[in-house]
């Protein structure tokens, strides 16, 4: 009797999460002709990458997301689902009002010192490097030896106390092992060959990957467990992989992240998708802007009237907080790779994406892991 009840179940796969990668996943085992089940305990599909059309802007609501990478095919397989613009990362740092290009490059220099040529940035840097004369024993003294003091006190120490909570001092030198310096007036954060935002957002990205398939949304996995395990022959579970197991040997630790949004009455309020906020006074550590991401236009190619902002905060991950970055440090790491032992015994549940792996992934690793999964996991 039993065995004839594993075969009646509905779908091939149940897969919890509709973010990156069990969207893919679900996508990807729908083309080699499985039935599958997506579900999401949000209202909405997308994950983190969620966005929200405001006031004809879409609005990025867990943080801001820049797609950027160096694998041709990760770019070559997602272009398939959305075009990407041309939006290039190109931060803008706050200090006091003082205004610096990021990352650290002639820009930056020019206006912090009024060097010109990129010898006399290299000379300035060098000459300031020298304050640390012994092995750096916290994150103040490795930032000063890699950049000196002026870009530390105004660029460096601010933003990294808020994000982190405490003193630049009380933190470890290896949280910073470089500090990328570029003698060019190349402001493009990311050194990726392809990149950009997909035109109309990432939900719109997400539900054609997702066309054609079905997905229940309100609906919680851990809560309602046996029932769901009963509909299919195989889960994909991108939740957070402590609380699969009932955090039965502790917490994994995650950086979270708040966001005060507000919507004005104004066509531009700072000019830039992104500024960091880099003194210590200022609470938060970043305003977005979400109209630059696609140049200020709506999807007709007019100029939007209004405009929207997030500030975003560092707050102190507990317990039931939305997780955002794992914190992939010794404690939390072997916590980890005990629950991957765990996780390695359970059968015909695939763990994957930020969450299940609890790993920081950018979005092309993401896709890169679930691509690779499916390759595995859907030879015929």
């Amino acid at each position: 009797m039993m065995e004839q009840c594993e075969n009646m179940k509905k779908y091939d796969y149940l897969i919890v999460g509709s973010g990156l990668y069990g969207a893919i996943f679900a996508h990807e085992a729908k083309e080699k002709g499985k039935k599958v089940l997506v579900i999401d305990k949000r209202p909405t599909i997308a994950g983190n990458i969620y966005t929200e059309k405001q006031e004809g802007i879409n609005v990025h609501k867990y943080g801001a997301h820049i797609f950027h990478t160096n694998d041709k095919k990760v770019w070559n397989y997602i272009t398939k689902f959305a075009e990407f613009n041309r939006f290039t990362n190109s931060p803008v740092a706050n200090y006091k009002g003082e205004l610096y290009s990021m990352p650290f490059n002639m820009y930056t220099f020019n206006k912090m010192w009024g060097v010109v040529t990129p010898e006399e940035a290299k000379a300035k840097i060098e000459e300031q490097r020298k304050e640390i004369t012994k092995e750096p024993e916290n994150l103040e003294e490795q930032a000063i030896s890699l950049v000196g003091r002026d870009i530390y006190e105004k660029l460096i120490k601010g933003y990294t106390e808020k994000q982190w909570g405490r003193d630049c001092r009380e933190l470890p030198a290896f949280i910073i092992k470089r500090l990328p310096v570029r003698l060019t007036f190349d402001n493009n954060y990311f050194n990726a060959l392809y990149q950009g935002i997909p035109i109309g957002g990432y939900t719109k990205m997400i539900e054609k990957i997702l066309d054609g398939i079905e997905v229940r949304l309100n609906t919680d996995y851990l809560e309602n467990k046996e029932e769901l395990d009963s509909l299919a022959e195989k889960i994909v579970y991108t939740g957070p992989i402590d609380a699969y197991f009932g955090y039965k040997l502790g917490t994994l630790e995650y950086r979270s992240v708040r966001f005060e949004n507000e919507t004005l009455d104004i066509p531009n309020f700072q000019g830039n998708a992104a500024v960091n906020y880099t003194d210590r006074e200022t609470p938060w550590t970043r305003i977005i802007e979400h109209k630059w991401f696609e140049f200020g236009k709506d999807e007709n190619g007019n100029d939007i009237p209004k405009t929207i902002i997030s500030r975003e905060y560092s707050s102190e991950w507990k317990a039931g907080d939305e997780p955002y970055y794992p914190v992939n440090d010794e404690k939390n790491s072997k916590l980890y790779a005990k629950y991957k032992q765990l996780a390695d015994k359970e059968e015909n549940v695939i763990f994957g994406g930020r969450l299940g792996e609890y790993k920081y992934y950018d979005m092309d690793a993401t896709i890169a892991s679930v691509i690779e999964m499916c390759e595995k996991e859907l030879m015929e």
